[in-house]
C-alpha cells in the first residue's frame, strides 16, 4: 500500500531484517542486483549482515518463542517512580542517539570522555541493562557481572538525567541495580566504609583524639586497606569538633526570619568551618538559623550504594525530626549540593507515598538563592576578584548555577565556570579502587588545569565536598564554598 502511493517502506533506521524482503516492491530486479554486485565488491564472502538487503530472509525467518523484554520478574521499584515504578520502562527510554557521545564538550557521560568505551557511555549501560532484563544474553540477571562492571565507572553525575534527550537517569538505574545485584550478599568494603559514612564520621568525632589519629600515615594506610578505600587517596580528616556542637555552645540567636540549617555530615563532621560561616551570613542578612534538634541524614551514601532500605529509612526518620520544621514551612537551607538534591528530588522518587517528602522538596532551598533573593540591605563589601568555579554535577543536572552567578556579579566576583561537569571524584566513587584513573581524567580534562594556571589573587570556588577534595588533593590550590567567601566579603572579616 506505502509502495503503491510513491512511498517508502524503509523507516529512518535503515531497512534490516523487517524490511529486507519487502525491498522488491519498491525497486526493480535490475538495481536490486546492481545492490548485490556492489555490495560483494567490499564483501565477497557475505560476511557483513548476512540475509539482509542484498539477499534477505523471510521477514519471519528469525522469529523464535522467547521470554520476551521483560523476562526478568520485576518487583516494584525502589528508587523511581516515574516510569510507572518500572525498571524496564525507564531502561527502555534510551533510544541510541548518542549525545552521551559527544566528546565535544558538555557534562554528560564523563567515564565515556575518558575510555572511549562505548559500554561506558550512556547509551551502552542501556543497552547492557536491556539485555539483562531480556534474560538472553545476561541470563544471570540482576547478578550479572557483566552489567554490574558496565555500570561501575558510571559516576552517577546525573549529567544525563537533564543532557540527554530522553532524560535517561543511569544514577538511579545504578542505585536501583546495585540495590538488586547485592541483595542478600555481602557488599564491596567500600559499600561498608564510604556508604555508611555518616555513621563512622560520628563515631570518629565522637572519640576525641579519633581524628587526629586517622590522619597520621601509617595509621590511615591501614585504615584504607580495611575500609576497601584507593590506596593513593588521602583519608578523610574528621574535625576535632562538630558544627552542631559548635553551634549548640554559640550564644542564641536574636530575632529574624527563621531558616533551618541542614547540618549535612560533611559540613558537620569534616568541614564545620563551612557551616560556621553560612550561620555569619545568614545572620548578616537578617535570619535566625535554627539547627534540627535531632540527627538528620539525606541518605545520600547509601543511595549512592544502592543500599536503599537503608535509605528509606533514613528519611523516614530525618522527616520525622523535621516534622516541626515542615509543619511550619521553614525553608530549609542545604550547603551541600548532593545533599541538597537528595532532599529535593531523590526523597520524593524513594518515598512517593510519604506527603511530608513531598513538602520536603518544596521548602529546600540554596545559600546561592537566598543570597540572590535578599531584597534588604546588602552587607557584602565588593571583592572584585576573578574566580575558576567548578558546578557540582548535580546541582548542574537538578538545579541551577544562575544564582551562585548572581550573587558573583553582585560581589565583584568574575567567575570562569568550569564546563565539563563532573569534578571526577563524585562522592565514594573516587575513593573506590580501580576508580583512580577515570576519576583523575575527568579532572584533567579542565578542571586541573584551570586550577593550576590560575593567577594568584584568583578565587576557586567549588561548593560540593567532593569538588574541594578533588582540587585539595590534586592541585596546590584550596577551593572555598560560597559560604566563605561570603563570610570574606563581611565587613571587618
Amino acid at each position: 500500500m506505502v509502495a503503491a502511493h510513491g512511498g517508502t517502506v524503509s523507516g529512518e533506521h535503515g531497512d534490516g531484517r523487517a524490511r529486507s524482503e519487502l525491498l522488491p516492491t519498491m525497486y526493480s530486479p535490475e538495481l536490486l542486483r546492481a545492490f548485490a554486485a556492489f555490495k560483494h565488491v567490499f564483501d565477497p564472502d557475505d560476511r557483513f549482515n548476512p540475509g539482509v538487503i542484498t539477499n534477505p530472509e523471510p521477514l519471519d525467518a528469525g522469529l523464535r518463542p522467547g521470554p520476551g523484554r521483560d523476562a526478568l520478574p520485576i518487583s516494584p521499584a525502589h528508587a523511581l517512580t516515574r516510569d510507572g515504578g518500572s525498571f524496564a520502562a525507564a531502561v527502555h527510554r534510551c533510544v541510541g542517539v548518542g549525545s552521551c557521545r559527544d566528546l565535544r564538550g558538555g557534562a554528560m557521560c564523563p567515564s565515556f570522555k575518558a575510555t572511549r568505551d562505548e559500554v561506558h557511555s550512556t547509551r551502552g549501560r542501556a543497552r547492557v541493562l536491556a539485555e539483562l532484563l531480556r534474560g538472553e544474553t545476561l541470563p544471570d540477571g540482576w547478578r550479572s557481572e557483566e552489567a554490574r562492571d558496565a555500570l561501575d565507572l558510571c559516576l552517577s553525575c546525573k549529567a544525563c538525567a537533564s543532557d540527554c534527550p530522553v532524560n535517561v537517569d543511569m544514577a538511579t538505574y545504578k542505585a536501583e541495580f546495585l540495590h538488586r545485584h547485592h541483595a542478600g550478599r555481602v557488599r564491596p568494603l567500600a559499600h561498608y566504609s564510604m556508604g555508611w559514612l555518616p555513621v563512622w564520621a560520628r563515631v570518629a568525632t565522637a572519640v576525641p583524639g579519633a581524628g587526629a589519629l586517622l590522619a597520621r600515615r601509617p595509621v590511615a594506610a591501614v585504615a584504607k586497606r580495611l575500609a576497601g578505600v584507593e590506596p593513593r587517596r588521602e583519608m578523610i580528616r574528621f574535625a576535632p569538633r562538630t558544627f552542631r556542637s559548635w553551634f549548640r555552645e554559640r550564644p542564641a540567636a536574636g530575632a529574624g526570619r527563621p531558616v533551618v540549617l541542614w547540618p549535612d555530615t560533611f559540613t558537620d563532621h569534616i568541614e564545620p568551618g563551612v557551616g560556621r560561616a553560612a550561620v555569619e551570613v545568614l545572620e548578616a542578612l537578617g535570619h535566625r538559623v535554627l539547627v534540627p534538634p535531632g540527627r538528620v541524614c539525606c541518605g545520600l551514601t547509601w543511595h549512592s550504594t544502592g543500599q536503599l532500605g537503608v535509605t528509606r529509612r533514613v528519611l523516614r526518620h530525618t522527616l520525622d525530626v523535621l516534622g516541626p520544621a515542615l509543619d511550619a514551612g521553614l525553608p530549609i537551607v542545604g550547603l551541600e549540593p548532593s545533599c541538597t538534591v537528595m532532599l529535593r528530588d531523590e526523597a520524593r522518587e524513594l518515598l512517593p507515598d510519604d506527603p511530608r517528602a513531598a513538602a520536603l522538596g518544596g521548602l529546600v532551598t540554596t545559600l546561592a538563592e537566598i543570597v540572590a533573593g535578599h531584597d534588604g540591605d546588602w552587607p557584602f563589601t565588593e571583592l572584585d576578584a576573578s574566580a575558576v568555579a567548578q558546578v557540582h554535577c548535580h546541582q548542574e543536572a537538578k538545579g541551577t548555577y544562575a544564582p551562585d552567578l548572581a550573587v558573583f556579579e553582585r560581589l565583584g566576583v568574575r567567575p570562569d565556570v568550569i564546563g565539563s561537569g563532573c569534578c571526577g571524584l563524585a562522592g565514594n566513587f573516587g575513593f573506590e579502587p580501580g576508580h583512580w584513573d577515570v576519576s583523575q581524567a575527568c579532572a584533567e580534562r579542565e578542571l586541573y588545569p584551570k586550577v593550576r594556571t590560575a593567577a594568584d589573587g584568583a578565587l576557586v570556588l567549588a561548593d560540593g565536598f567532593s569538588c574541594r577534595t578533588q582540587i585539595a588533593q590534586g592541585t596546590p590550590r584550596r577551593a572555598l564554598h560560597l559560604a566563605e567567601v561570603l563570610r570574606g566579603a563581611l565587613p571587618d572579616r
